[in-house]
């Protein structure tokens, strides 16, 4: 069993991902209890990060991608899955502290949504619509279900208060909208955070892997995924970029 964190140290954890939406929030806190996984599905991701939706997710069929589907859920974004893969011991850390105190993990994110809330920085616009249903309960939902948004801010400004006379630059930006409806296979069958309750859903099933059970859990999915006998393969056909020398 790993050291548990005080809830400072906690909430420094939880900051970089505090303010993404509860359904990818779900995938990241899942995703990193499979941090051996990550770094090869970052490499994956790159490499195929000029498909998009349905092409995406033929070649994540196409290829035998064999990832946990909490990792799977985050192929199509690559910017995620960089973040986590270049910082391997915060991956590993949010991960030990996902399967050992998972709901103080969950009441950490609370406290730094409530401080980015009291500050002004977070607050409904075209992306999110932010639900405050009482005392640790900060929801973060997309206006549009099937589309989600990855938010991109420092913490050192948004968890912090305004300085009278500062500029301290814009808030939180967004990257474009990332339609999911495609990937329900792959993890993105109902993602729901029960944060009165300290739980993980997937298409209304609890997400129940702990630190005692991390060596056999596997999550009942509601659309299971055939994983394929045979080794991992390339199959469909890289874009052709064309250049100024093709072009005469």
């Amino acid at each position: 069993m790993p050291p548990r964190l005080a809830p400072q140290q906690l909430d420094q954890l939880v900051e970089r991902i505090a303010l993404y939406p509860d359904p990818l929030l779900a995938q990241v806190l899942t995703a990193s209890t499979y941090g051996d996984e990550i770094a090869d599905a970052a490499t994956w991701a790159n490499q195929h990060n000029y498909l998009h939706n349905d092409e995406l997710s033929r070649a994540i069929y196409e290829d035998h991608v064999q990832f946990d589907p909490s990792v799977m859920a985050l192929l199509p974004f690559p910017s995620v899955l960089d973040m986590m893969a270049r910082d391997p011991g915060w991956t590993q850390a949010l991960g030990n502290a996902v399967l050992s105190q998972r709901p103080d993990v969950m009441d950490g994110v609370q406290r730094v949504r409530e401080k980015a809330m009291d500050y002004g920085y977070l607050e409904s616009n075209a992306q999110y619509r932010v639900v405050d249903a009482g005392p640790g309960d900060i929801e973060i939902l997309p206006v549009n279900p099937g589309y989600v948004y990855v938010p991109y801010y420092d913490p050192l400004i948004v968890f912090a208060p305004r300085r009278p006379g500062f500029f301290g630059g814009v808030g939180v930006t967004f990257g474009p909208g990332i339609f999911v409806g495609a990937f329900a296979p792959f993890g993105w069958a109902g993602p729901v955070l029960g944060w009165r309750t300290h739980e993980i859903f997937f298409d209304h099933r609890g997400w129940e892997r702990n630190w005692g059970n991390r060596g056999g859990y596997v999550h009942s999915y509601a659309y299971p995924l055939a994983r394929p006998a045979g080794p991992r393969v390339e199959r469909h056909v890289e874009r052709h970029v064309e250049s100024h020398r093709d072009r005469h």
